[in-house]
């Protein structure tokens, strides 16, 4: 069976097409003798008349279910993009890729959104000839609105903004869809395949602050696109090849040389890279072994391979305890694991007349990048150029991906260009299908604003970081007395919660494009827009049931039977700013800016507080204590907020607690 829709449409048009056909016809004979229209015609007429009105009664319905269908929240900007688009081309049909701008409106006097398309229209129209002011463009589009079931009324204002005002029942419903369903992504066209690569630490040397942010907004871009139903590949593209190696092992050799039959115990790997370093720069017999080292690691010999792969797992265990503090999933795939894709990758410039040959050295010249990639040095071998290529054509040719992602500091933002440019200048992708994108990330400063170091002037190495954190946390917990009202599990949860919530937070709210200052103090302060904040005012929000006594199956059977109502201003504010949620999503979907979720979840924290100062959830009486009434469909509004905030912490990767 067909979409009836799309049946009447068809047969609709067929009709038309013969009526005009007919109507030319009677035309031309009209010209040459007196005649009455032929009987065909006017049942064709009659006929079509009672099609268009059963496709606009389909039409009609076919809205009212729009934000019932399946589970999935509506993306209420998208719904009004969609009718304000149809009215346009109603409209203005001869306009190509009119304007199409709809927005939340920022004060409640104005409505609610508000369409600003009429101004841009207009200069488009005075290009070609056409003088209409914004003001009768509006009108115009407003005339042409069809039947929608989300828009009570619309109101032109100033030059030619059109105010959008939303039928309450309408936001009530998605309200309560909401509560049923729960927090259901938008629907997805197609189930795109994501790689994104961050973290990426090198091996044999602590992880720092850098890494820090690379890991944080790496994984919280994986926990949008999982929530959004993507299947996503999270990589960790570790330094775990290289020259390095050579004497790292020799080291090894010299220091612990029954390491091949008696594991080396290797306390802190940092330490043995600085003193395999200093021997490497001072002593030039260990620098030929080292040397001779690299060359028989990179030709498999057997002792060699396990004494990197020793050196590897002291590293992998140490990241791991980093992994383990911040809740990261990844999967490690280092620079070794491309060693053999290299050699293709240089053949295929190769084969393409792509190479130039430079004091020895394999060059690629990419056009429109002023500096060339370095595929092959002039010793024979690879460098991070060579890597690099090798990775994104294994991701795009092997990993199948429709989307890779790089998050990477900006200081790296040149030499991804040049990689991506050379990838379609073989061909191997075209930008308009494949998303490829490098999302940078500032430093992170200390409150000095300078680079963040320690007072030895060392960079800080992360466990010392989160370490800090915990003690920190605990102390902040302490002064508010929290340690006298929690068990001791409860007060460890929330140690930890807000600890690592803090540092992940306090990142993730900054635009990551800037520098920012690590501050433990303006972190842990539990006002602003903070995560000790917004965990505290979650809490608060689920405590309002537990203190009316109200279980989960309750407010389910509530949100069955309960109209949502939303007739004070501020529970229609907070309606409003619940069901924004999905917009939200797809913007930062567009630009990869997380911190637009932080101010989001804030704004929508600040603005619950707004409404729980106005508008009484539960009555009890003033000398007794006990409950009078509950009014539930604010108990549900209480239990919405929750639900989204849930899930804004859970995509920024925080774990809020139930006591606090």
């Amino acid at each position: 069976m067909g979409d009836p829709v799309t049946e009447y449409t068809a047969r609709l048009q067929h009709q038309e097409r013969e009526i005009q056909s007919l109507s030319a016809e009677i035309e031309s004979l009209k010209k040459s003798q007196s005649f009455e229209p032929s009987q065909r015609l006017e049942d064709l007429r009659e006929e079509n008349a009672r099609l268009k009105y059963r496709l606009n009664v389909m039409k009609r319905s076919l809205q009212e279910e729009t934000p019932h269908c399946g589970k999935s929240m509506l993306n209420i900007n998208q719904r009004l993009q969609d009718v304000f688009g149809e009215a346009i081309r109603a409209s203005f049909p001869d306009l190509d890729n009119p304007p199409l701008a709809v927005t939340p409106n920022q004060q409640a006097k104005f409505g609610d959104y508000q369409c600003n398309s009429a101004m841009g229209m207009a200069q488009m129209l005075k290009t070609k000839g056409a003088k209409l002011n914004p003001r009768e463009i509006a009108e115009k589009i407003v005339q042409n609105l069809p039947d929608n079931e989300l828009i009570q009324r619309t109101e032109i204002a100033g030059p030619g903004f059109i105010n959008i005002h939303l039928k309450k029942t309408f936001v009530s419903k998605l309200l309560t869809s909401l509560l049923l369903n729960g927090v259901q992504p938008p629907p997805l066209a197609t189930r795109k395949r994501v790689i994104v690569d961050f973290s990426s630490p090198n091996i044999a040397k602590e992880m720092h602050v850098g890494h820090l942010r690379s890991t944080i907004i790496g994984d919280s871009m994986c926990r949008l696109f999982e929530f959004l139903g993507y299947d996503v590949l999270r990589l960790n593209h570790v330094g775990d090849w290289g020259t390095q190696f050579g004497m790292l092992i020799a080291h090894l050799q010299d220091k612990f040389p029954d390491y091949l039959t008696v594991s080396p115990p290797i306390g802190d790997l940092q330490i043995f890279y600085k003193e395999s370093k200093k021997r490497f720069d001072e002593d030039e017999e260990f620098k030929k072994r080292a040397h001779q080292c690299v060359v028989r690691l990179q030709s498999k010999e057997p002792d060699f391979i396990k004494a990197w792969k020793m050196i590897c797992d002291v590293s992998r265990r140490e990241f791991q305890k980093v992994y383990d503090c911040l809740d990261i999933q990844i999967v490690e795939r280092g620079e070794s694991f491309y060693q053999n894709r290299m050699t293709q990758v240089v053949k295929e410039f190769e084969d393409k007349g792509l190479v130039e040959l430079d004091e020895g050295r394999k060059i690629v010249f990419v056009p429109g990048q002023s500096i060339p990639l370095t595929i092959v040095k002039s010793d024979g071998g690879y460098t991070y150029d060579t890597s690099d290529l090798a990775a994104l054509r294994q991701r795009l040719f092997e990993e199948k991906a429709d989307i890779v992602i790089y998050v990477v500091d900006s200081g790296q933002g040149m030499h991804f260009q040049v990689i991506f440019s050379a990838g379609q200048m073989i061909g191997w992708y075209d930008p308009q299908v494949t998303r490829v994108e490098h999302a940078g990330f500032g430093v992170v400063l200390g409150e000095d604003k300078k680079k963040f170091k320690t007072r030895s002037g060392d960079t800080v190495r992360l466990m010392d970081l989160l370490e800090e954190g915990l003690k920190r946390s605990m102390d902040k917990l302490k002064e508010k007395e929290r340690d006298k009202v929690l068990t001791p599990e409860e007060l460890v949860k929330a140690q930890r919660a807000v600890a690592f919530g803090c540092i992940k937070y306090a990142d993730l709210s900054h635009n990551r494009i800037n520098d920012y200052v690590f501050s433990f103090d303006k972190m842990l302060d539990d006002r602003g827009n903070t995560a000790a904040y917004l965990l505290y005012a979650f809490t608060r929000i689920r405590s309002i049931a537990r203190l009316a006594n109200l279980d989960e199956a309750t407010l389910r059977k509530a949100a069955e039977t309960t109209e949502i109502l939303l007739d004070h201003d501020k529970e229609w504010k907070l309606g409003k700013c619940i069901l924004r949620f999905p917009e939200i999503l797809q913007k930062i979907l567009d630009d990869l800016l997380l911190h637009t979720l932080c101010d989001y979840l804030y704004e929508l924290a600040t603005t619950f507080t707004e409404f729980y100062d106005s508008c009484y959830c539960v009555e009890k009486d003033r000398q007794t204590g006990e409950v009078n009434k509950i009014n539930m469909w604010r108990m549900l509004l209480c239990e919405a907020t929750a639900s989204i905030m849930a899930k804004c912490f859970d995509i920024l990767g925080l774990s809020p607690v139930q006591r606090m």
